[in-house]
Order: C-alpha cells, then structure tokens, then sequence
C-alpha cells in the first residue's frame, strides 16, 4: 500500500458516497452517473488490490495482519457490486441512498486497511 495512493482512493470513494448519499435524500432517483461513479470506486478497490500484490511482491510487508488486510480487500471488492444490484433492483430514491452508503462504507474499508499496513 502507498501513503498518498490510499488517502487519494479514500478520498474519491468518500466523494463519491456522499454526493450520491445527498442526492438520495433530495429525492432524486437513481441515474446511470450514479452507477458508473460507483464502478469508479469498484475500479479503484481492484487497483488496490493489484498495487498491494506489487508491494507484497516487492517485499514490503504490512505492519497489521497480512490475512486481516485481505479479508478487508476482499470484502471491499463485493460491497460496490452489491450496492448496485441492489440500487438495480430498487427502483426508487433508496437507490441512490443504498450507493451512496456503498461507497461511504468503501473510503472507511480503504481508512481500516490503511491502518492495518501502516500500524
């Protein structure tokens, strides 16, 4: 993991959240930007996992629990996805509320594994 990359990914996953958690509570139904700014954070979390395979490559290793940081990664990948089918499947303004709560849940993940690499 890399310092500035994960406040980056966090960031953009905490951006991406709370607009669409504010346009849920507005009342504005969902929209396919909605959905891609979703993907957007789904592509970030399977570059995470990509870089930290480098890093582990490299040889640097976490400060945390290797297997713990993982389990997280892993459990990020499925959030995104699982948010959309159910913003897919629900057709009112809850659709956007759900991606939005997706990603907030996602920056907090990147925070969480930020600090089980850097201690």
């Amino acid at each position: 993991m890399i310092a500035g990359q994960a406040f980056w990914f966090m960031g953009i996953a905490l951006t991406v959240g709370g607009v669409n958690l504010l346009l849920g509570l507005f009342g504005l139904r969902l929209k396919t930007a909605s959905l891609l700014a979703t993907g957007l954070v789904e592509l970030l979390v399977l570059a995470q996992l990509v870089i930290t395979v480098l890093v582990l490559i490299s040889g640097a290793n976490p400060a945390g629990s290797l297997p713990e940081y993982f389990g997280y990664l892993l459990v990020a990948l499925l959030v995104p996805i699982g948010g959309a089918a159910l913003a897919i499947a629900e057709k009112t303004k809850n659709a956007t509320i759900i991606l939005g709560l997706a990603g907030l849940t996602i920056s907090v993940m990147f925070l969480r594994m930020f600090t089980i690499w850097f201690g």
